[in-house]
């Protein structure tokens, strides 16, 4: 493969700090191009687990820009295939707004698909929208039975 030359000098008009910017963002696109291309190709041929580990990297700017709405394609496109800590991570994202608008209802549809399939953190989460009423009704014994289920944790805190 050939060597990429990029000589990049500031445009006198542009400020310094947009011109970093702008270089920060090209040099995070040739990480992807480079090191994450077997990622994204396999991604987007449809491979499960390559689409929530992009979704993961794009959450976390881990070799690729950190960038919140593309996490979340990734992490939907996982977990509408039924990967469970994409379902997990997309109902965390609705819950704290992160990529998205913040929508408790959807944040419980997701943690109920990652419940469902017997995710401890999900389970938990579940128990903690019923304590409080958050994106469902208040109700106790939902909240119980969802606690109990998430292997017995004590207390019920903010997953936010």
């Amino acid at each position: 493969m050939g060597e990429i030359k990029v000589k990049l000098k500031p445009h006198p008009v542009m400020p310094l700090q947009a011109f970093f910017r702008l270089l920060t963002a090209l040099a995070a696109l040739l990480l992807l191009a480079g090191c994450s291309r077997d990622l994204l190709e396999a991604a987007e041929s449809g491979d499960l687990q390559a689409q929530y580990e992009l979704g993961a990297a794009f959450a976390s700017g881990d070799g690729v820009p950190l960038n919140l709405q593309e996490a979340i394609h990734w992490y939907r496109q996982a977990a509408e295939k039924g990967h469970i800590a994409a379902q997990l991570n997309l109902g965390l994202a609705y819950s704290r707004g992160e990529g998205v608008a913040a929508d408790p209802v959807e944040a419980v549809r997701w943690y109920r698909k990652a419940a469902d399939q017997g995710d401890a953190d999900a389970q938990f989460n579940l128990a903690y929208a019923y304590s409080h009423g958050r994106g469902v009704s208040k109700d106790p014994l939902e909240a119980k039975k969802w606690l109990r289920k998430s292997e017995g944790r004590k207390e019920i805190e903010d997953p936010d």
